[in-house]
């Protein structure tokens, strides 16, 4: 398909997932990078109660939460 054609369809509001290599593809600055961190264990047990009242794992806890705290301090 020509790019042109592909452009057309989206524009059009067709689905155009079909046509796309998903096995490629990349999320450019979302590449996850191994860390460790040491935690003393009262906090992984505040963690851990956090994470189960909200039905999520650890990781994603603590994920959330320095998301939420880096976008707070990128504000201008």
């Amino acid at each position: 398909m020509k790019a042109s054609d592909f452009d057309n369809r989206f524009d059009a509001g067709d689905d155009v997932t079909g046509t796309l290599d998903m096995s490629m593809a990349r999320r450019p600055g979302l590449e996850p990078k191994r860390i460790k961190l040491n935690f003393p264990a009262w906090m992984v047990r505040s963690l851990d109660k956090e994470a189960h009242r909200l039905g999520v794992s650890r990781q994603s806890l603590i994920k959330l939460w320095l998301a939420d705290k880096l976008r707070h301090h990128q504000e201008p």
